[in-house]
Parts: structure tokens; C-alpha cells; sequence
């Protein structure tokens, strides 16, 4: 279709409608009053999808989409709804890896405008309810769906999935969702249906009492993922890990190649095995065989298009893009970056202003030459302000305008055995990528 009608409905969704990822707090709605009224409009089309339904800290975008390459190398029609986007809109909402189309885009903010008007539901409640009638309307077999923010109060959380995941807690968004860990684990296991299945994928002490309570109020039959199954990185670096993979303490699958690289991976291929085996299990009209695992495993990237996390962008130097970005994921990304060969480690760093700035800031390493950034977009935490914050943990470096000057900073002054990382934000990668 022409350009032209896309970017326009695009611009009406951007400019027009609060967005949390952009404005933050303002446009976070404490109920599911909105979906459930947009929903309705346009005629309820999550009733009849059956889905699973992916929350988390850490790991559940990554989650999402192993369970989605998995399901299409099994044959299946598979929708995946995951946010946020880096550089395409349509990024968030796509079957067997291919995004939806431009004209369903602006067929249906044409088609609910009035709703959209009346009911003036946020960008992302608009993209959910998007999503759940172009996956209805394609009429997939399956659809894997990730949570934005939390859980119980999620525009997601309309859904009656076949299965529930939870992949683990950590510290962030706590003006939202609370400031300890069972809190949050609270408004993640808000998730759990009632007789529905539930996978957590790590058994965390302060949180695995308040999903065993929820699970035994709800009847849900819960499995922690790490209880049945190790998955152990056998090589690391390039773009893909060999591993081998235990189940109930025996070797399943000796020498698999997972194409994803970098930190958390282990955790994650777990919970999304055990989300594989609970299906299967629960649901006879989901089968899913050995081969189409190791394939989902070893194609996950061609099959789903999955981009930016440990988003290898050039060698000599190498260049390592990564959207982690609280402190119990970086904490990660921050050793696994430790772990390699290199001369010199260069840091684009960009972050927003509504995050716990001096908790990242305290884990980043000392000996890197940092290139401070300003991502485009309201929230962007101002660079002289992140340069300023960052002298007080000894990181020494320039402030720059942009993240594309500071990135051509970087490249100017790496040598071919130097490492480049740039993070600190989904939208920093987003500028990158």
C-alpha cells in the first residue's frame, strides 16, 4: 500500500495517544477498564484465540519468542505479540515471523477511530487489541503473547491462555508495581488463571511462596522450570551457543546450537522447555515433537526475526548492542561483556529518567571509556545529566548529542581488537539497530 495512510495512522498512534514507553508514568492505567471497552468494540476477538501468555523481569521477550519458533517449526500458525518495538511498529504484532501488514494497520485505527476517540485508550491498549483481531482474523492456531508492564493490571491479562509463564522477578518499575520483589511477583502472578496451567521459570526465595499461594487458590498446577531441566552453555561467542540439555538430572539433547547468544539464555531455553513440555502435555491437540525443538532452538532468529538482545552489529571491533536495561539485567550483561577477549571496552550509554540511574551506574565497569547519550524520545535521560551521575562512580566520558554521534564516537576512536557495547535502553538500541 502507499506510504502515505500508514505513516499518517502512525503519527495519529504516536503523537495522539499517551504512551508509557515515551511519557511513562502518566500513561499507565491502573485498570483494565480501557481494553476490556475497546475489546468489546471491536467485536472481542481474544475469545477466540488460544494462547500463552508470557510475563516476567527478565527473559520473557526472549522467552516468547523460543516458544514461538518452536510452535512454527512444529507447523503451527503462530501469532507473537511482544513490545516494545525498536525500529517498525509492526515489529510488536507478527505470524510465523512475518509482521503484520501495513493495511490491517490502518484498516483498523480507520475502522475503530470513533471507538479509539470515545474511549481514548492508551498506544499500547490500542496495540493489543490490534493484535488479538489481525490474529483472529488470520485465524492462527496458536498465539504467544507478552506482557507489557506487570501483569494483573496488564492490557494482556483479558486472556484466558492455555498456559501461563512467568519467567523471574527482579527490581524494576517498582513506581508501578512495588518496590520489593514480592510485590512484584504479586502483580506478575496476576497472570494465573484459574485451572490453568502455570511455568515459573526460577525458583526465587522471596518470591516462590506468593506464586505457590496464588497457584493453590486458583487450582493451577505450577511447575518451576529449573527443577526439570539444566541447560548448560557449552561454547560461547558469535552469534549462537552450544549447550547440552538435562531433564530430571539425564542428558536429553548432548550437543544443541541455540541461535542466541549472550546472558540469561540458559534460564530462558529452561522455562521454555518446561512451557513445551506443559503444553504438550495438558493440551493433546498441541503436539510437538523433539525435532521441531532442537529446529525452533537452532532457527529461532530466521524463524521469528528476533533482534536486540546481544545484537552483534560488526567484528574488528566487535560491536554488541543489548536492550537490558535494570540492574538485575545488566548485572548479567555486565559479566558476560567481562568474560571476553578484548583491548579496550568503549560504552554508548543512554538511559531514561524515570529509572534507578545510580543502581545501573554502580555496576557498570570502571576502566570503560563511556560515550554518553540522549535517547530521542521525552523520557531520554538528559547526557550531561548521565555524565555528571556517572563521575560519581568513577566512569569517565564525553556527553554527546545524539546516540548516533556518540556511537560514531566510538567506532572513531576503537581499535580493531576494542569492544564496543551500547546500551542502557530499549530506545538507545532502537537508535542503533
Amino acid at each position: 500500500m502507499e506510504e502515505s495512510p500508514y505513516k499518517e495512522t502512525l503519527s495519529f498512534l504516536f503523537s495522539r495517544l499517551p504512551m508509557y514507553q515515551r511519557v511513562g508514568a502518566k500513561a499507565f492505567k491502573k485498570d483494565l477498564t480501557n481494553i476490556r471497552a475497546l475489546l468489546e468494540a471491536v467485536g472481542n476477538p481474544h475469545r477466540e484465540l488460544k494462547t500463552i501468555h508470557v510475563a516476567g523481569t527478565n527473559g520473557k521477550g526472549t522467552v516468547s519468542f523460543l516458544l514461538a519458533a518452536i510452535l512454527q517449526a512444529q507447523g503451527y500458525k503462530t501469532g507473537l505479540y511482544v513490545s516494545p518495538h525498536y525500529v517498525d511498529f509492526r515489529e510488536r504484532i507478527r505470524i510465523n515471523g512475518t509482521y503484520i501488514t501495513k493495511g490491517f494497520v490502518v484498516n483498523f485505527v480507520e475502522t475503530n477511530r470513533k471507538a479509539i476517540e470515545d474511549i481514548s485508550p492508551s498506544f499500547f491498549e490500542i496495540s493489543v487489541a490490534m493484535a488479538f483481531a489481525y490474529f483472529q482474523k488470520q485465524k492462527v492456531d496458536i498465539a504467544v503473547i507478552e506482557t507489557g508492564l506487570g501483569g494483573r493490571l496488564d492490557s494482556t491479562n483479558v486472556l484466558y491462555p492455555l498456559l501461563s509463564v512467568i519467567t523471574n522477578i527482579g527490581l524494576d518499575h517498582t513506581n508501578f508495581l512495588g518496590d520489593t520483589l514480592q510485590l512484584i511477583a504479586g502483580e506478575k502472578a496476576g497472570i494465573i488463571k484459574r485451572h490453568i496451567p502455570v511455568v515459573i521459570g526460577k525458583r526465587q526465595q522471596e518470591t516462590t511462596p506468593v506464586f505457590l499461594k496464588k497457584a493453590e487458590e486458583l487450582n493451577s498446577k505450577i511447575t518451576f522450570a529449573e527443577e526439570v531441566y539444566h541447560v548448560k552453555a557449552l561454547t560461547t561467542g558469535g552469534t549462537s551457543t552450544k549447550h547440552e540439555i538435562y531433564k530430571n538430572g539425564r542428558l536429553l539433547y548432548p550437543l544443541i546450537s541455540v541461535d542466541l547468544s549472550g546472558p540469561f539464555q540458559e534460564e530462558n531455553i529452561q522455562t521454555t522447555l518446561a512451557a513445551i513440555d506443559v503444553l504438550r502435555d495438558n493440551y493433546l491437540e498441541f503436539p510437538v515433537s523433539d525435532k521441531a525443538i532442537l529446529s525452533g532452538l537452532e532457527k529461532v532468529k530466521s524463524l521469528t526475526k528476533y533482534i536486540g538482545r546481544w545484537h552483534k552489529l560488526g567484528s574488528h571491533p566487535t560491536i554488541i548492542a543489548d536492550s537490558a536495561h535494570n540492574p538485575a539485567a545488566l548485572k548479567v550483561v555486565i559479566a558476560q561483556l567481562l568474560s571476553l577477549p578484548f583491548n579496550q571496552l568503549h560504552i554508548v550509554l543512554g538511559m531514561v529518567n524515570d529509572k534507578d540511574v545510580n543502581n545501573v551506574l554502580s555496576l557498570l565497569p570502571k576502566d570503560a571509556v563511556y560515550y554518553f547519550a540522549k535517547a530521542d524520545i521525552p523520557r531520554g535521560l538528559d547526557a550531561e545529566l548521565l555524565q555528571q551521575q556517572a563521575k560519581k562512580y568513577h566512569l569517565k566520558g564525553t556527553s554527546y548529542s545524539s546516540v548516533n554521534d556518540a556511537f560514531v564516537a566510538a567506532k572513531s576512536a576503537a581499535k580493531i581488537d576494542d569492544f564496543i557495547f551500547i546500551g542502557g535502553s530499549v530506545f538507545v538500541v532502537a537508535e542503533i539497530i
